[in-house]
């Protein structure tokens, strides 16, 4: 699979949320962590919740799906990325998740740099995500993207739980 034959698509109707359930619980899955300190089972049922386009002067988010064609002509779900407010100018990234077989095409990268463009454009002037430090690809990708290890800015009760923050 290459890069250039996925397409990211913002996500706007229910086939794409569907998608987007199915790619966050195929993370769940592949983390092993239990995210109920999230409300990941309310986020999952409320999709596009959080990450809803702003509405009038209310702040908003993104959600990106990225689709493979298929040789069917159907098209399939591959990974995701997502961006919510968090407070006054900062946004949080969340959910970057990339299907093992679509890894290794630069895909990571491609959503990584695509949900900053995003943020930038909805008027955010810093981002910042968390992840496992035991995640070391995810780790190294945030880190090509110009992210920096920073101190906690929530509580999280993974004991692995690493933070990040880099201005747009």
């Amino acid at each position: 699979m290459t890069n250039a034959s996925i397409q990211l698509e913002p996500a706007r109707d229910a086939i794409a949320y569907a998608a987007a359930r199915r790619l966050f619980s195929d993370y769940a899955a592949w983390l092993g962590v239990d995210l109920s300190f999230q409300g990941f089972e309310a986020e999952l049922a409320g999709l596009p919740g959080k990450y809803a386009p702003p509405e009038a002067d209310a702040a908003g988010g993104e959600l990106i799906v990225a689709w493979r064609d298929a040789e069917d002509g159907s098209r399939e779900a591959v990974g995701c990325v997502a961006v919510r407010p968090f407070a006054d100018d900062a946004c949080e990234m969340k959910r970057l998740w990339v299907m093992p077989e679509a890894r290794g095409s630069g895909l990571g990268v491609r959503l990584g740099e695509a949900i900053l463009d995003v943020s930038r454009r909805l008027g955010y002037r810093r981002m910042l995500l968390d992840t496992l430090r035991s995640m070391s690809a995810a780790n190294r990708l945030y880190q090509r993207l110009g992210f920096r290890e920073v101190p906690p800015y929530y509580h999280n009760p993974h004991p692995d739980v690493v933070y990040y923050a880099r201005d747009l």
